[in-house]
């Protein structure tokens, strides 16, 4: 792994936050410095001990950093990425958090006019429903999964220096291609919240029921957890992964349609075998993990 005497976190949160404050804690790097346009957010992290220092100033952030974590919004990740462009080392070491890696790889082609050697995309399937640098834990990637998704022109140095951070974290690290990470998610993690952003807000004050949440039990809270997560980040994870997030939403709807078809001709035997599928899939492939 390639020796970080200096890394820079850029939007210092729950997810960057939590990098910064696992890392800090090993000891690994010598300086963590947090770049964002909020000076008391990062004067917190810093009381928080989850970084060393900040700067509101990009040049000052980034110059001789040898990593730089992108830990932002997918809407303004290419801006971010024009800003501290110029104040790079040749060597530095780009890295990111982005749900989504299509719109991440386009966004740094724009800016370079290349993919950089140095560039690693990834993706840590971890969170809270809290945001926030007050959020952030040592062990937030403990046991779950990252996805790293380098491109073609990705060096094996730089995707090894980035496997390492995150198996030190105690994340459990895969690498698949970008295109195949966003069908995969879409499928997997952006569908159900878009699902459960949609169940809750059909439900709000509906004409029929009123203040129905009053009467909800284990199963709704369960099912609508994630619609407690941000707003602004899953805007732009609908609006940079829309493609895949449509096709799935799609036939999540023509799944629906059959359903209905099914519960409206009270099909008692097709409603039991369809229920039974499912719970014998979940238990096999999510249960016993």
């Amino acid at each position: 792994m390639k020796n970080l005497h200096k890394i820079t976190i850029i939007g210092v949160g729950l997810i960057g936050g939590s990098f910064a404050l696992g890392l800090k804690k090993l000891g690994l790097i010598d300086e963590i410095v947090g770049y964002g346009h909020n000076a008391d957010n990062l004067q917190l992290a810093v009381d928080l001990n989850v970084i060393d220092s900040f700067s509101t100033d990009i040049k000052t952030a980034v110059e001789n950093s040898d990593l730089i974590m992108l830990s932002v919004p997918l809407g303004v990740m290419q801006t971010v990425l024009r800003d501290m462009q110029p104040f790079l080392k040749a060597d530095a070491i780009i890295t990111d958090a982005g749900s989504a890696k299509m719109s991440v790889v386009e966004a740094v082609q724009a800016v370079f006019g290349e993919l950089p050697s140095t560039f690693v995309p990834g993706h840590p399937i971890a969170g809270k429903e809290q945001s926030g640098v007050a959020a952030a834990c040592e062990d937030l990637f403990k046991a779950h999964r990252v996805i790293l998704t380098p491109t073609v022109n990705t060096d094996a140095a730089a995707l090894q220096t980035v496997q390492s951070l995150w198996q030190a974290l105690g994340a459990n690290v895969q690498t698949m291609t970008p295109a195949y990470h966003d069908e995969v998610l879409a499928a997997t993690s952006h569908l159900p919240h878009l699902l459960a952003f949609a169940l809750v807000d059909l439900l709000n004050e509906h004409d029929e029921l009123g203040n129905v949440f009053q009467y909800t039990a284990g199963g709704f809270r369960d099912f609508t957890r994630i619609a407690s997560s941000d707003a602004t980040m899953w805007r732009d994870i609908a609006l940079y992964n829309s493609d895949a997030i449509s096709k799935w939403l799609k036939h999540y709807q023509n799944a629906i349609g059959h359903l209905i078809e099914l519960v409206d001709a009270k099909d008692g035997p097709a409603l039991h075998h369809l229920f039974s599928e499912a719970k014998a899939a979940r238990d096999e492939h999510i249960v016993k993990k």
